[in-house]
């Protein structure tokens, strides 16, 4: 069972995870040490996964040497920047007051990997009837990137889960699905001019404002018209340009101009249908662009995709969830998680941690210290459950 020791250790734990600035423009790779050399010490190895410059890793260890197919704790090691943003301690500094832990991670997603890792001693000194998997992903927040390679990684070795939880935060919440994700770049070349020559110049950013607009409208039509699944707070497809820039000055037909934005699909809905509307009606816009200058060009780039997720209420992945959550809501929700991308390589998912998203991402992010207890109390009963024989396979 759960005990002082075990939420003593999750804190401190969580006040060394915090202390790592792991923003996903820096190296993870000091907290994946850690971790890897913590779990070294009890006695556990870890398999390390690279991305091409080696800078950021993921993590995944095993405990439990028994044959047969585990179940996977997954929690992703990168944070949002605390650029620009307002805090009343050091966002990486791990402050205690009121019953909460205040820094950047702490709900998303740190505090679910501190509790994962505090349980680990108890796990080992059970007799599992079936393997349980850590794995900590990096570049989670710029689009699920880092679970990719794990992925790759885990079928190379021939690694194939029985099924994971994937903790971010729900309020301890069984989630069955999530919106996808994907970021688009659009570029735009046109032809420069002083601004007194402009009709015989093409716009860049004229251009793209026609581009945008052509987006918005598409947006609406999906608002309007949809498909739609009410089980999400916002129930449609969502598009909207979140960057632009362009031009170099006043006086200067714009050259050049980019813009970037996002579209999050219902788990029914594809992407890349919406994305080839957009394209087609780019076709067009740039034969209107080369008829003045041949060499004009509207070209797009992928950022981000990740996966959206969709699991079935009677999958016994959402049953176990449940019965561990000691709770048979279910619910959905809007942000993508590293889940839809493990549930399409054949992992079942469900989406469930200690925490309010509410207060994610923003100047003096918390967790509530009896969301890491009801957290705690998750993993036991899972504890509990494997030891009397095998959950999933």
């Amino acid at each position: 069972m759960t005990s002082s020791s075990h939420i003593k250790s999750t804190l401190e734990l969580l006040k060394t995870l915090v202390a790592f600035d792991t923003t996903s423009r820096e190296s993870n790779l000091g907290l994946i040490e850690f971790v890897r050399d913590h779990l070294s010490a009890l006695g556990i190895a870890s398999r390390l996964s690279y991305d091409a410059q080696r800078k950021k890793a993921n993590l995944f260890a095993t405990i439990g040497d028994m044959p047969g197919r585990g179940i996977v704790l997954c929690g992703h090691t990168d944070v949002v920047p605390v650029d620009g943003q307002a805090w009343d301690t050091d966002p990486f500094k791990a402050h205690i007051a009121d019953g909460k832990v205040f820094g950047r991670g702490a709900v998303d997603m740190k505090g679910f990997i501190a509790a994962s890792l505090a349980m680990v001693p108890s796990y080992m000194a059970s007799k599992l009837q079936q393997p349980l998997h850590l794995a900590l992903t990096y570049d989670e927040e710029i689009g699920c990137i880092g679970v990719q390679t794990l992925i790759r990684d885990l079928e190379a070795a021939n690694i194939r889960p029985a099924g994971c939880f994937v903790g971010e935060p729900t309020r301890m919440q069984v989630m069955t699905g999530h919106k996808g994700m994907r970021v688009t770049r659009c570029k735009l070349r046109g032809l420069e001019a002083h601004s007194s020559m402009a009709p015989e110049a093409v716009n860049a950013i004229e251009y793209a404002a026609r581009m945008i607009e052509k987006i918005r409208h598409v947006a609406q039509g999906l608002q309007t018209d949809g498909p739609f699944d009410p089980v999400f707070k916002i129930p449609h497809t969502t598009l909207q340009t979140g960057l632009i820039q362009g031009g170099s000055a006043p006086n200067i037909v714009a050259k050049d101009c980019e813009f970037v934005f996002d579209c999050r699909t219902l788990p029914q809905s594809n992407s890349d249908e919406l994305i080839d509307q957009i394209q087609a009606y780019a076709e067009n816009l740039k034969l209107e662009m080369q008829k003045i200058y041949p060499q004009s060009d509207i070209s797009f780039e992928t950022l981000a995709n990740a996966a959206p997720l969709a699991t079935a209420e009677e999958s016994p992945i959402t049953y176990l969830g449940t019965a561990l959550a000691r709770n048979n809501l279910l619910g959905r929700v809007s942000f993508a998680t590293d889940a839809g991308w493990l549930h399409q390589a054949g992992i079942p998912c469900v989406v469930v941690g200690p925490g309010d998203i509410e207060v994610a991402h923003k100047p003096n992010e918390f967790i509530d210290i009896s969301q890491l207890e009801e957290c705690l109390g998750f993993l036991d009963r899972l504890r509990q459950r494997m030891t009397e024989q095998v959950l999933l396979d």
